[in-house]
């Protein structure tokens, strides 16, 4: 998978078209993303205590990684990425618009 944990996408199909929002969680075993205010379901829970509050708690669900693609922080452009070897042999990923190291 080739987004990581704290990088913004924009969502490409499904009722989220258009939105951004930034990576809160990657499961890359089952390809799936949490991303914040992107896929968001409302779920009924019970007060499990008598200090804890029951009510409609609205929670982010998993998103395909194939339905966004990241925003590259130099352009601002939503991108594939690519990855590029360093001069020191590290390996980076690299937007396939501004070809810049992100």
């Amino acid at each position: 998978m080739k987004l990581k944990q704290g990088d913004n996408i924009v969502v490409l199909s499904g009722k989220d078209k258009g939105k951004r929002g930034e990576i809160l969680v990657a499961m890359p075993k089952s390809g799936k993303l949490i991303v914040s205010g992107v896929n968001v379901a409302t779920k009924h829970q019970k007060p499990r205590s008598a200090q804890e509050q029951g009510g409609i708690i609205e929670t982010e669900t998993p998103i395909y990684v194939c339905k966004v693609q990241l925003i590259c922080p130099k352009c601002g452009k939503a991108t594939r990425v690519g990855y590029k070897i360093m001069d020191d042999g590290s390996k980076a990923r690299v937007c396939k618009h501004c070809a810049e190291a992100i």
